[in-house]
């Protein structure tokens, strides 16, 4: 009996490191994860992997995708995650491919995230898109006439780098008022002395508020109708973030061509990243 094909699947973030293997048509078979360490990120991961892959000895794992946060450069081999302040020029995608032996693909976690929800989420079919990631950073990767932004370095769509305040809060990127610096899961906390998931209704309120106002913004630059928005901030805050959003974005995307822009959360829900990191090595196994 031939093993059952799929895709390794891993999603780095400076919270949690995840690690699991895909189907072909979507589905999260098995996964594992833990917590960012503040040290020897590389070891808590490669650990994650190893242990992941010995589970899925019975499987025929086909390639590796891999979601982190930006920016990269050289095709992922180098990554300089933000929220990861010991990976600077880090050679992920060699690191990796390695490792497990397969042949390794690194994107942007936000990209990631709308390839798989166009795949098999709650964007499937549509051309133009903006998928988003509200966690702790904010990122994002647009698919518009049936292609994903890759932009010069790799980098298109990082809507967290949209300025929302003008002369506001100095971000990580060195910039003020991006919307990272008010609306992400370290923000926050910086802001409020205490975790984004304690944030109080107001707090709840802003960030979708700042969030709808950068999207607006996107959809008038890109001819867009919607937006899916995943990630720990964005599903945790739930319907009032939500809301908020919707608002503000109904506020400014006031040009007849993105009026009436939809913001939805992201339909692959908790799997998002994992899907998106599988589809990330489905796009260049195509």
């Amino acid at each position: 009996m031939t093993a059952e094909r799929a895709y390794l699947a891993v999603d780095i973030g400076g919270t949690k490191l995840s690690c699991g293997v895909v189907s072909l048509d979507g589905r999260v078979l098995a996964q594992e994860r833990c917590a960012t360490p503040p040290a020897q990120v590389w070891d808590a991961l490669s650990g994650l992997v190893g242990r992941v892959m010995a589970g899925a000895a019975h499987l025929q794992l086909i390639a590796c995708g891999v979601g982190a946060g930006g920016p990269m450069s050289d095709n992922g081999d180098k990554v300089s995650t933000l929220s990861i302040p010991s990976w600077r020029n880090f050679a992920l995608r060699s690191s990796l491919a390695q490792l497990t032996g397969l042949a390794t693909f690194v994107d942007n976690d936000a990209k990631a995230v709308v390839l798989g929800e166009t795949w098999c989420g709650a964007a499937a079919g549509c051309r133009d898109v903006i998928g988003m990631v509200v966690s702790t950073g904010v990122g994002g990767g647009i698919i518009t006439d049936g292609r994903l932004l890759d932009g010069d370095s790799g980098n298109a769509g990082h809507i967290g780098h949209i300025c929302v305040v003008p002369n506001g809060r100095l971000c990580k990127c060195g910039a003020r008022g991006c919307l990272e610096a008010v609306a992400s899961g370290t923000a926050i906390a910086e802001m409020t002395g205490q975790p984004a998931a304690e944030a109080p209704a107001h707090v709840i309120e802003q960030t979708g508020t700042y969030v709808g106002r950068a999207v607006a913004s996107v959809a008038a630059l890109l001819d867009l109708r919607l937006a899916v928005i995943g990630g720990s901030v964005a599903l945790g805050f739930g319907e009032p973030f939500f809301r908020a959003a919707q608002t503000e974005a109904d506020r400014y995307a006031a040009i007849e061509f993105a009026r009436g822009i939809r913001l939805l959360p992201a339909g692959l829900g908790g799997d998002a990243p994992l899907v998106g990191a599988a589809a990330i090595a489905r796009r260049q196994l195509a």
